[in-house]
């Protein structure tokens, strides 16, 4: 029985890439090829006939996650599994909550890439052993992804971050300026700085923010 498959990325060396591996198995059929999750979405509305989409995530217009959510809502019946470069929690995160039936690297080579495509038309779940272990680890503790995707890349400078820490303690510009040895002009400089830095507007959420993301 013919297999049909399409193939979804923005590259076209990889989509070649990727029916080169396919062309060695005789079962598989690829019904079509699309840049992005848009151009995919416009091919199969009339004829959504397809098994299996291997489905890249960087994609422009439309990415794969965001295409896979909407694949799934309105054609359950067809499989998708995740074909990219990318093997960082968050995206396996991601394409799992969005309904992804697997998770594979494009480096995978011809016969793995059959295997993973059967199992996956027969129940299972195609995913190479590092992502397999990602997935255990976001399973076991499904806030780690949400804590790292909460933190933003903030950066204080050293005094600033002297600053902070006596801020948390509750010290005046005052005390500050007395236990740095600076005038208490320049404590309210660094102090502005880092309310700036942070996005906040007093004390307290300076505090609290610094503290969620780990700067004190």
């Amino acid at each position: 029985m013919s297999i049909k498959i399409a193939i979804v990325d923005d590259n076209t060396f990889l989509i070649k890439a990727v029916k080169e591996k396919l062309s060695f198995f005789d079962t598989f059929n690829i019904k079509c090829t699309a840049m992005n999750g848009s151009d995919l979405l416009a091919q199969i509305e009339d004829n959504h006939n397809i098994d299996l989409i291997l489905m890249d995530i960087e994609m422009p217009v439309l990415n794969g996650i965001e295409t896979t959510e909407i694949i799934k809502q309105k054609y359950p019946h067809i499989k998708i599994i995740m074909l990219t470069v990318f093997d960082n929690d968050e995206n396996i995160f991601n394409a799992i909550k969005a309904g992804a039936d697997g998770y594979l690297l494009k480096e995978i080579n011809a016969k793995d890439l059959h295997d993973g495509i059967i199992d996956t038309l027969n129940g299972g779940a195609a995913m190479n052993p590092s992502i397999a272990l990602k997935t255990l680890k976001l399973l076991r503790n499904p806030m780690s992804i949400e804590n790292e995707k909460d933190k933003e890349d903030i950066k204080l400078t050293n005094r600033e971050t002297e600053v902070l820490e006596h801020l948390s303690k509750g010290l005046n510009y005052i005390q500050i300026s007395e236990n740095l040895i600076l005038s208490t002009g320049t404590v309210r400089k660094h102090i502005e700085n880092i309310y700036r830095k942070l996005q906040v507007h007093n004390k307290l959420e300076a505090v609290q923010k610094a503290k969620k993301n780990n700067l004190i």
